[in-house]
C-alpha cells in the first residue's frame, strides 16, 4: 500500500486520503460529524430505540481508521447494552496510522487507549475490548467475508461507488444482506436510485433519512 496523507476536514477531524483510489476515508465536511451522525445517531442509536436490545452485532465494511468503532465505543461507555463488533476491511492500516490520526480527541481517554490497546490483537481474533464490547477485524475482501454470526446492524463505509463500483453492485450487497437479521438495520452515508432499488430486491424497506453536512441524505434500510 502506497502511503497515505492525513487531510484536515471541516469539523477539525482528520482523515486519510487513498491516492490509489483516489478518496478519502472520510468526508472532507467532518469526518467525525459524518461518523457520528450516518452510523451512530441514524444507525446504532436509532435501532436501540426502536428494540431496546441489550446484546447488539454490528457488521462495518470499510473498519478503514477504526473511526466509526470509536464512535460506538464512546457511544456505548454510560450506556448498559453489549456490543460485539466485527470490521471488514482488505487493507489493514498500521498501528503507527492509527495513533496519528488525532482520534483521542474526539473519545473518552479509555476508550482511545484499550482501541490501541486491542487493534493488532482484533486482527488475529476477537478482543474484549471491555466487558461490554468485543472486536474482531475480519482482513479480508468483502465478497471472501464469510460468517455464522447474523448482524443487527450494517454500517456500510465503503469508498464511494464512482471509485470502487464492485462495492455497491447487486451481488455486493446481496452478499451483505444474508448476515442481516430480520429487523436488522443498514445504514450508509450515500443514497442513490440503483441503491434503493438493489435494497428493495433484497427484502429490506427503504427510508431517506438526513444526510451529515456535505449531503442532503442518506440511506436507512431495515430488512423485513
Amino acid at each position: 500500500m502506497k502511503k497515505m496523507d492525513f487531510v484536515l476536514t471541516a469539523d477539525g477531524s482528520k482523515t486519510l486520503y487513498n491516492a490509489e483510489i483516489g478518496e478519502c476515508y472520510h468526508s472532507k465536511h467532518g469526518a467525525v460529524q459524518e461518523s457520528r451522525h450516518v452510523f451512530i445517531k441514524t444507525g446504532l442509536e436509532y435501532y436501540i430505540q426502536q428494540t431496546g436490545a441489550l446484546d447488539v452485532a454490528i457488521l462495518e465494511v470499510g473498519f478503514g481508521t477504526g473511526l466509526n468503532f470509536l464512535q460506538t465505543a464512546d457511544f456505548m461507555k454510560d450506556k448498559s447494552f453489549r456490543v460485539n463488533y466485527v470490521g471488514i476491511e482488505g487493507f489493514p492500516l498500521p498501528l503507527t496510522t492509527i495513533a496519528d490520526t488525532g482520534y483521542n480527541e474526539t473519545v473518552d481517554a479509555t476508550v482511545w487507549s484499550t482501541y490501541l490497546d486491542n487493534y493488532e490483537l482484533a486482527l488475529q481474533k476477537t478482543a474484549p475490548v471491555h466487558e461490554r464490547l468485543q472486536l474482531t477485524i475480519d482482513h479480508t475482501l468483502l465478497m471472501d467475508f464469510q460468517s455464522d454470526q447474523q448482524f443487527d446492524i450494517v454500517y456500510f463505509d465503503a469508498f464511494a461507488a464512482v471509485h470502487q463500483p464492485e462495492m455497491w453492485n447487486d451481488v455486493a450487497l446481496g452478499h451483505i444482506a444474508r448476515f442481516v437479521k430480520p429487523g436488522g438495520v443498514f445504514v450508509t452515508y450515500a443514497i442513490t436510485g440503483n441503491l434503493k432499488r438493489s435494497m428493495k430486491s433484497l427484502g429490506f424497506s427503504i427510508e431517506k433519512a438526513p444526510g451529515a453536512p456535505g449531503k442532503r441524505e442518506m440511506l436507512r434500510a431495515t430488512k423485513l
